[in-house]
């Protein structure tokens, strides 16, 4: 079962969130503050943070950079605070998704079962085409000629593409997956990565990223 760490100083909340998490089959960590989360995740293996934003000592936003500094787990924030710019603060410090108190409990599991998934797709490290190895966890596309570096969100965009050779993703499919569901840029971050990418890609001739006009993208193998 996957352990989820949930952070929050009130105690009825965090009883609440473990109710429905555990009913839901997960095991399931409390923490009452931010440096305690720390402490737990210093020491346990954690698949999820559900990440208070108010809290004495270490507030939400402090532990999600700290956690993001030396691990990559998906981050849920909660907060009673719903101003876009709050968002931004909470996506610019490292969250992945972001609910509003008072909150649906089943909402909540379902994005936390959402993040479980997105982050599954990537913790498989490494997929191969053909002589072709990407590798998620290194953040390079190699062969037996040639190395290319690539950026995190580079490298995981091709990663999901790989993933499903042949598949078309639109724009919005691709920024869910990577960006988050509640991202608030624009479509065309996609279509900067993809240029980007077919521009760094070029020595390797095995596969395509191809445009399908109107729908999206989609990775194809060159026999």
């Amino acid at each position: 079962m996957n352990t989820i760490l949930v952070v929050d100083d009130d105690a009825h909340i965090r009883k609440l969130i473990r109710l429905y998490l555990e009913n839901s089959q997960y095991d399931v960590i409390e923490a009452e503050d931010g440096q305690k989360a720390l402490d737990i995740l210093e020491h346990q293996q954690v698949d999820l943070a559900i990440v208070d934003v108010m809290m004495p000592n270490v507030d939400g936003y402090e532990l999600t950079e700290d956690i993001r500094s030396f691990l990559d787990i998906p981050i849920l924030m909660v907060t009673a605070k719903g101003e876009s710019q709050d968002k931004v603060k909470g996506f610019r410090a490292g969250t992945d998704d972001y609910v509003v108190k008072p909150f649906d409990p089943v909402e909540l599991i379902l994005r936390v079962e959402a993040l479980l998934k997105r982050y599954n797709i990537r913790s498989e490290k490494m997929i191969k085409l053909g002589s072709i190895v990407i590798d998620v966890e290194r953040l390079v596309v190699e062969s037996e000629e040639h190395v290319i570096h690539l950026k995190k969100k580079e490298c995981e965009l091709l990663f999901v593409l790989a993933n499903s050779p042949g598949k078309i993703f639109t724009r919005n499919q691709l920024i869910e997956k990577i960006w988050g569901y509640d991202y608030e840029g624009d479509e065309r971050t996609v279509d900067v990565h993809i240029k980007r990418l077919r521009e760094q890609l070029t020595p390797f001739t095995e596969f395509t990223i191809t445009t399908v006009r109107g729908l999206g993208y989609r990775l194809e193998e060159v026999d």
